[in-house]
């Protein structure tokens, strides 16, 4: 299976964000041993950089995290059709709408995200991470 990942998804299991870095992280451990093929947005990668610098006061330490990250999960790049893409879509969070247009154009299957609400107008079904484990795994 395919999907994307918000970036919600994975600050909770990076940043150890309880209760919801449970599930997080058994979804990192899925694409780790190659049984989940999940990607994340070039978008949400400057995202997660910026975070865990902020959350553990180290450049360094923010680069090697995000390092791993990029070599496990597969990066989309995002495009200027896809910024104009979501744009008209009717979502009301950029962002999602962005990556939902990211989803869409690379034929995900799913986006696993905590954020269903702000999914609800996307073209790839969103599903949460507790969800995707109890229907899925």
């Amino acid at each position: 299976m395919n999907v994307l990942i918000d970036t919600n998804v994975m600050l909770d299991a990076l940043m150890n964000r309880t209760p919801h870095n449970v599930s997080a992280e058994k979804i990192f451990r899925f694409v780790a041993e190659d049984k989940l093929n999940a990607f994340i947005t070039a978008s949400s990668v400057t995202d997660i950089y910026y975070f865990l610098k902020k959350h553990f006061h180290n450049t360094n330490q923010a680069k090697q995290i995000l390092t791993t990250i990029i070599n496990i999960f597969r990066v989309i790049d995002v495009t200027r059709s896809d910024c104009e893409k979501a744009l008209i879509l009717s979502m009301d969070d950029y962002e999602d709408a962005l990556l939902a247009t990211c989803a869409k154009r690379m034929r995900l299957e799913l986006i696993i995200t905590r954020n269903l609400k702000d999914f609800a107008e996307s073209p790839v079904t969103a599903i949460t991470p507790d969800d995707y484990l109890t229907k899925y795994v």
